[in-house]
């Protein structure tokens, strides 16, 4: 079930938050839970019992990991066990295709592959159930006695789909005890109206940009076409995720809960470092916390550095999906960020702010189109279209036209990327009063209406990242 399904906005949300607040206190997560799990129970019911099978086998597997904490090397055994055990359920649903299909182009086998849809939200709740696992056995936090509680760290509903990656240390108070107050639910309903224009209004026509750019035969076009292309897309993926974020931090807060920022406007970071530091925040925290640091970090020879940030990337790039066009982009960014670490930290510190911004832009742009092409055939042919190395030329009629019939929303988009439009509505808050707060009120809802009304005229355009 989508955040942008009718059936969502108009059925399950609304009957969720009343049941959840009317709940008396001691039967909350109770109620949350079972609302959970019917959430994820919605598309596909069979993966329910794999979730429930994960959870409860990390729920028993760490409890008696913890009562043996003194010994630590029995300890360590079941830590291992838990997290290769999570480990491999993922990596077999998520990338035996891909495997399969690797061996067959080596050996020149014809071994079969069987059609495993990937279960919805795999990726993020197995990386939480590692965390889980991890933080109880460097004493970071203590197991959750209660099984059911646990059951909704894992599977809550606004977290399930595609994040964020919430630790379970930093959800911890909040499910033995939080507090429903009004500016907590005025809050999340701001956050998630603002998050469902963000995916409805702007990524979803950034969307059909794109895919018109990407659907030319042959990718043949003109270098202008091919950028306005990849600027689309790149609208496209940042308001995408970033509204499926805000969508659920704004449920999680009308919750009860209070999760962090997952984006912080990547598009005005002047390095790739400071995107990776801006883009996907939970995401990139748990790398840090469960490779990055425990490989040694930063804090080791050049050498091993780099091989650090090496294993960080390419498994960044291969959990974003089975392809070696997401191990290439990975990668693509590793290299990127130890050089900005080391050969170019002087010539950087010396540039401009814009220019820096510009170079990170350019990275970042660069880079979404080995995300998103998987063929490399296909990456270079685009390469050269955006160096006017193509034989298409710089302009056609076709840039032009998406110029004429674009432009209207590709530069709201842009400002929409910056800071600007969350600091114009705080200035009106705070400047008009009252006044300020019945024109912010105004402005939700007229998202609320076109959004709504788009939905109702356009087909289903699940988030991006459900995919990963």
């Amino acid at each position: 079930m989508s955040f942008t399904s009718l059936i969502y906005l108009f059925l399950f949300f609304p009957i969720a938050i009343a049941i959840h607040t009317i709940s008396p206190k001691k039967v909350k997560n109770n109620v949350l839970l079972l609302l959970s799990l019917f959430f994820y129970s919605w598309g596909d019911p069979r993966y329910l019992i794999l979730i429930l099978f994960s959870v409860a086998i990390t729920w028993f597997g760490v409890n008696r990991m913890y009562a043996i904490k003194n010994r630590r090397e029995e300890a360590k055994f079941y830590m291992v066990c838990l997290i290769v055990l999570n480990v491999a359920i993922l990596a077999f649903y998520k990338y035996y295709g891909f495997l399969i299909d690797n061996v067959n182009a080596i050996f020149r086998t014809s071994l079969s592959i069987i059609d495993l849809p990937l279960p919805f939200g795999i990726s993020f709740y197995t990386f939480k159930i590692i965390s889980y696992i991890a933080d109880v056995y460097t004493r970071r936090t203590k197991p959750q006695k209660s099984f059911l509680d646990f059951a909704l760290y894992v599977t809550i509903f606004p977290q399930i789909g595609a994040g964020p990656i919430v630790q379970y240390a930093d959800m911890e108070k909040e499910l033995v005890a939080r507090k429903l107050s009004v500016d907590k639910f005025g809050f999340g309903v701001e956050k998630f109206i603002f998050g469902l224009g963000k995916k409805v209004l702007i990524a979803n026509n950034m969307a059909l940009i794109w895919a018109q750019v990407k659907g030319m035969p042959n990718l043949e076009m003109s270098s202008l076409t091919a950028w306005i292309g990849i600027v689309a897309f790149t609208l496209q993926i940042y308001f995408d995720f970033s509204g499926y974020s805000d969508m659920a931090i704004g449920v999680g807060y009308m919750l009860g809960f209070k999760w962090e920022e997952n984006f912080n406007y990547p598009y005005i970071s002047k390095s790739a470092t400071e995107f990776w530091r801006r883009w996907h925040i939970s995401l990139g925290n748990w790398f840090k916390r469960y490779i990055y640091f425990p490989l040694g970090g930063s804090k080791c020879s050049p050498a091993m550095q780099f091989r650090n940030i090496f294993v960080v990337w390419m498994v960044t790039g291969l959990w974003h999906g089975a392809n070696w066009n997401f191990i290439i982009w990975g990668l693509y960014f590793g290299i990127i960020i130890y050089l900005e670490k080391t050969v170019l930290a002087n010539v950087m510190s010396k540039l401009g702010s814009k220019i820096k911004t510009v170079y990170c832009l350019l990275i970042v742009v660069f880079g979404w189109v080995l995300f998103d092409f998987q063929s490399v055939t296909q990456i270079l042919k685009f390469y050269s279209n955006l160096f006017v190395l193509g034989a298409n030329g710089v302009v056609d009629s076709t840039a032009i036209y998406l110029l004429r019939t674009n432009w209207k929303i590709i530069v709201p988009a842009i400002i929409g990327s910056t800071p600007f439009a969350l600091k114009l509505i705080d200035n009106v808050k705070h400047r008009f009063g009252r006044n300020g707060y019945f024109f912010v009120s105004i402005f939700y809802i007229v998202i609320i209406v076109l959004s709504v009304a788009s939905l109702v005229g356009e087909s289903y355009s699940p988030f991006l990242y459900f995919k990963f």
